[in-house]
């Protein structure tokens, strides 16, 4: 079969692999889609992703979906030809982290496309059956990708604690940013701003929700006007640009909620502490996501019409060079990239 591994910084090639059958408890699939994710940008584009340096070659990829080939033994309920989006996380099921509901934060973590472990820009894979996510037939293959990020979304509302009519910002309009403001849209926020530099990314940002949409010269000046000096009550950084987590401390209310679900690309990051502390501001972190896949899907499949849009490129595995490249300089009006393997 074929995977694309990434080699080098910017650098992909095609490379041919043995497959074998699936073992007890698993199922080899057939890859359908696979969405490009901020975090596969940064080992692109910087050779590794918060502190985690890649392992060369390396196969990337982990907002799948796919077709069922074959199951190994002990799997039962499942025909050839069932389509399915794949959970790229294999927890353990046993430590402290996984025991207590946190499984996201696992001390015996699989994450495929990480760590040395295949991810999904391939053609055929083996996944344990559990980590399959049923999806009605309505929802398609390429759709159904956008369970996994979806599920970040989820998971990062999910520390903020969203209360109908309260105020947003998210900075960054990239696919994440994008789901957040969809997502917080559907929890009932008011008004929410989105901030972003890219000229097609604001229009994106409007289309999925956003009541007002700022480029980065002076959102904190802007939403400070627009919000009566008061602040917005919820703020999210998606972006990690060089301030922007200390522009969400500006922007919010005295209390307000700061949740950081980008990932910088620096290891240390500068806070403007006075601000954080004079305003008793709560800062969540977010990682990946914790079982809101299933909740995911379910959003997904009664708002396909709102999600889809987002859906701008698809390329076959044998152009994800091209991919990644088109990405990396937001060329084409490119909202999230689909590779293609099969």
């Amino acid at each position: 079969m074929k995977s694309a591994e990434l080699v080098g910084i910017r650098q992909f090639r095609i490379a041919e692999h043995d497959l074998p059958d699936p073992g007890p408890g698993q199922v080899q699939v057939r890859v359908a889609a696979v969405g490009i994710c901020g975090s596969d940008m940064h080992n692109f584009t910087e050779g590794g992703i918060g502190g985690s340096p890649c392992k060369y070659p390396m196969v990337l990829g982990h907002e799948p979906s796919g077709v069922v080939l074959k199951a190994g033994a002990g799997v039962t309920g499942l025909s050839t030809g069932d389509q399915f989006a794949l959970e790229p996380g294999i927890a353990c099921g046993n430590c402290e982290m996984c025991r207590v509901g946190r499984a996201n934060l696992c001390d015996n973590m699989r994450f495929m496309s990480s760590g040395g472990i295949p991810g999904f820009f391939c053609e055929r894979v083996n996944i344990p059956a559990h980590n399959l996510i049923p999806v009605p037939k309505h929802v398609g293959l390429k759709e159904a990708t956008l369970i996994e990020p979806i599920a970040v979304a989820l998971h990062s509302l999910s520390f903020a604690s969203v209360k109908p009519g309260e105020t947003a910002v998210v900075f960054g309009a990239g696919p994440i940013g994008l789901l957040t403001i969809a997502a917080l849209k559907l929890a009932g926020a008011g008004r929410v701003w989105a901030v972003e530099p890219v000229a097609h990314r604001r229009d994106m940002a409007k289309a999925m929700g956003a009541d007002a949409v700022l480029d980065s010269s002076d959102p904190v000046g802007m939403i400070m006007r627009d919000t009566g000096n008061r602040g917005v009550d919820l703020a999210f950084d998606c972006a990690a640009g060089l301030d922007t987590v200390n522009q969400c401390i500006g922007a919010l209310a005295k209390t307000g909620r700061l949740v950081y679900t980008a990932i910088p690309a620096e290891v240390h990051v500068p806070f403007h502490a006075p601000m954080l502390r004079k305003k008793e501001i709560t800062f969540f972190n977010v990682y990946r996501s914790n079982h809101q896949t299933e909740r995911a899907r379910d959003i997904l499949a009664e708002n396909v019409s709102m999600f889809a849009p987002m859906l701008t490129h698809a390329r076959p595995l044998e152009e994800i060079q091209h991919a990644f490249d088109l990405v990396t300089r937001y060329e084409d009006g490119v909202g999230k990239m689909l590779v293609m393997p099969a």
